[in-house]
């Protein structure tokens, strides 16, 4: 459906509703509505649907990285007991999706690219016994003749250079390295990412007539109705997907996988329900990982520490002909200044799982990189790292000369700072030690560009006084049942619990989805917009003009007139659809979410182990709509911080490119021993250019540069300088001072 021009948002709404409504509750720290259902089991996840003749397929996995499938032999899959199919359909996908486009290339199941690429569907009538006869199924392959490297570092790998549209130019980097007073030119690496949640890839298929109705769990359902489509080549109008609930996403449910492909085809096939439910293996093996990185960065600066040069190259990996290529240097373009400057990815096609979105795609790498490079340079100018983030931080963005919509990243910094005892640093790293242990803090920016993406919403205020908001908006964990129904709790003048929220179904309007922190802003920006409609047409009922009405509590007023809305609406139900699209706001502003870390870690003086004691976060993202809810995205995302730190690596073997660590048993992420106390401040403000909730994304800024203040830490507590992450004790070991020295910083190496 195409928006009509007035949802474009064009200009910034600088009207400030949400802070002349009278209910209260919109910030407010409100619990989830759906909370206790999923506490207690009772929330109905992908693979938990109950229904009639529904069987199970899993999903069979190529043992070659490169080659062809020659064939299958099913026969004796097929002999065995409750066995019902074993399909290889050309419609099956190779790849997953992105989940930002309608289009799904055309792709053929028996070419094998990666190493764990699904290749068949094994379908019984239970779980069991689907399993087995995948254990049981023989597939021959033909091996590539001329292979695509395993490793974007092999000499044979083929890297496409960035295009000239898509890298940022300015003056003469070069030459201002040259001429800087002080400069460093540094080389850091980080490896591959799962997105490891919690819910592993799921999807139940039942076919009604010529209809198509998925169970699953996705991030984006209004582009996932055309995914599915394009894939078995039906009208998007013919398919319905439900998703109430998901047990997290962080990018790798943004576009249809496998098995939602492979359980549609089975269930058209034996006109039955098929459930596909991938084992947490095959997630780690078939689906988004994070591209690793290896990154360039020079900053050159002039004798007062203002940077008059910079510089952030990239390489990244994907498969052949996918266009997604991880944006390291997508926060660096506008974080800091230096006119001087070269900002560009390459990327090397290799052979391993599709590179796509995992939770912050760019800053979650890109800055902990860039942040932990502007401390060295800190460290040689011989300043407080804090003070040169703060010089640096230009009038407009550097080549472009976009204004800023809004800035917090002083205010994250200074209050950051204060709450977390920074001036009790030592600027010289080894002089902390309690007992075996180097103690030292770091600090980093956050930043997190900010998108408004085109939704709709329905908002019914029902004649019985209570309210009902629908969309195929999901909630991945994010707090989306929570946040939509306050915003039109408090548009409406409805106490939260008179607001029933409904969501996870393409068959009501369709919202932004969950995905690039655009989720609540720009779903929640279209039940404002219905809110607005309905607010007009109740003051016309009261006799008054919008902009008069006060609705607190069910009891509509303005000046002396009031009655409760049960009254005004006369048995009557008013219901608005809301829309917005990106319009000019978006081009005329730089719009991002902004933050500060400070980290003390623990680095043992003997083994090099290294413990994160304590974190502090500082965010300004616009208006907070939910406190807790915000509270606990930064959370988690700082937890992440220090998963990318210390822990966390996709590790594939080079001999054949399969992944070594495809479970949560090795690949180690963060876990309630790791993660120290973390405090968050919450810092409010208004930005009218974002949205007109005037609130931007949260979702992904507690991660964007939460390792670099981690490294930066373990740098201050024993003078080791590592650049390549995960910072395991092997990678500092070698390079610890001598813990018997009387001045150890002094012969640290």
């Amino acid at each position: 459906m195409r928006l009509p021009l007035a949802d474009l948002y064009n200009k910034p709404d600088e009207r400030n509703l949400l802070d002349h409504t009278r209910q209260g509750i919109i910030g407010k720290p409100l619990d989830r509505p759906e909370g206790p259902l999923k506490v207690s089991g009772s929330a109905t996840y992908a693979a938990e649907w109950k229904l009639p003749g529904c069987v199970d397929g899993v999903l069979v996995l190529a043992s070659i990285a490169q080659g062809k499938v020659t064939k299958i032999h099913d026969k004796a899959a097929l002999a065995m007991p409750g066995v019902l199919a074993v399909l290889a359909d050309k419609a099956m996908l190779r790849r997953p999706a992105q989940g930002t486009a309608g289009k799904a290339p055309a792709q053929d199941v028996a070419k094998v690219e990666y190493f764990g690429q699904p290749v068949a569907l094994v379908v019984a009538e239970t779980f069991e016994q689907a399993r087995d006869a995948a254990l049981a199924l023989k597939v021959e392959y033909k091996a590539a003749k001329s292979p695509i490297p395993f490793d974007p570092e092999s000499p044979d790998a083929k890297v496409e250079k960035a295009p000239d549209r898509k890298a940022v130019k300015g003056g003469d980097l070069d030459k201002a390295m040259k001429n800087a007073a002080f400069s460093v030119d540094v080389e850091y690496d980080t490896p591959g990412h799962a997105s490891a949640a919690m819910e592993p890839h799921a999807t139940i298929a039942e076919w009604q007539d010529d209809k198509l109705i998925l169970r699953g769990s996705y991030q984006m359902l209004a582009y996932n109705v055309k995914e599915i489509a394009d894939c078995l080549s039906i009208s998007p109008k013919k398919v319905r997907i439900l998703s109430p609930y998901v047990g997290g996403g962080f990018g790798s449910k943004l576009g249809i996988t496998h098995e939602a492909v492979a359980a549609a085809i089975a269930a058209k096939e034996l006109g039955r329900p098929v459930r596909v439910v991938m084992t947490r293996q095959q997630v780690f093996q078939a689906v988004m990982r994070r591209s690793e990185t290896r990154q360039r960065v020079r900053l050159a600066c002039d004798a007062g520490g203002k940077l008059i040069g910079l510089g952030h190259e990239a390489l990244v990996s994907n498969l052949p002909k996918e266009q997604f290529a991880e944006p390291v240097t997508q926060a660096t373009e506008f974080l800091y200044g230096g006119d001087n400057r070269l900002l560009k990815v390459d990327v090397a096609r290799i052979s391993r799982m599709t590179a796509g979105s995992v939770r912050a795609p760019g800053e979650a790498v890109g800055m902990q990189v860039l942040e932990a490079a502007m401390d060295e340079l800190a460290e040689k100018i011989g300043i407080d790292p804090i003070e040169l983030r703060k010089r640096n931080l230009p009038g407009k963005v550097p080549v472009q000369g976009t204004a800023y919509s809004s800035r917090m990243l002083v205010e994250a910094l200074e209050q950051g700072a204060q709450a977390f005892g920074w001036d009790q640093r030592n600027a010289q790293p080894c002089q902390s030690r309690e007992g075996d242990w180097w103690i030292g803090m770091g600090v980093a920016s956050a930043a997190r560009v900010n998108m408004l993406i085109p939704a709709e919403a329905r908002v019914t205020l029902k004649a019985d006084g209570t309210a009902l908001v629908e969309t195929d908006q999901t909630d991945i964990g994010t707090g989306s049942y929570a946040i939509l129904g306050q915003i039109a709790g408090e548009m409406l003048g409805l106490p939260i619990a008179r607001v029933t929220v409904v969501l996870g179904d393409t068959s009501l309007p369709a919202g932004a989805g969950s995905g690039g922190s655009f989720g609540a802003i720009s779903t929640g920006s279209a039940v404002m917009r219905a809110c607005e409609a309905i607010r007009a047409k109740l003051a016309d009922k009261l006799g008054c003009d919008a902009e008069a009405l006060d609705l607190k509590d069910g009891v509509a007023s303005s000046g002396d007139t009031s009655s409760p809305l049960e009254h005004l609406l006369d048995g009557g139900d008013i219901a608005e659809i809301g829309s917005i699209k990106p319009g000019k706001t978006a081009l005329d502003y730089a719009q991002a979410s902004y933050g500060a870390f400070f980290a003390e870690v623990a680095v043992h003086a003997f083994t090099g182990e290294t413990r994160v004691r304590r974190m502090t976060g500082a965010f300004g993202f616009g208006r907070v709509l939910n406190a807790k809810t915000a509270r606990s995205q930064c959370l988690g995302g700082m937890v992440w911080g220090i998963g990318s730190a210390l822990t966390e690596e996709l590790a594939f073997d080079l001999r054949d490119g399969h992944l070594v660590n495809h479970d949560l048993a090795e690949y180690h992420v963060p876990v309630h021993a790791d993660v120290p106390a973390i405090e968050v401040i919450l810092l409010e403000e208004r930005d009218a250019a974002a949205s007109p909730l005037q609130a931007k994304g949260v979702g992904e800024l507690g991660i964007c540069g939460a390792a670099g203040a981690i490294a930066n830490a373990i740098h201050n507590a024993c003078g080791v300088r590592v650049r390549s992450f995960p910072i395991t004790l092997d990678k500092v070991l070698p390079h610890l001072p001598d813990p018997f020295a009387p001045d150890p910083f002094a012969t640290a190496a």
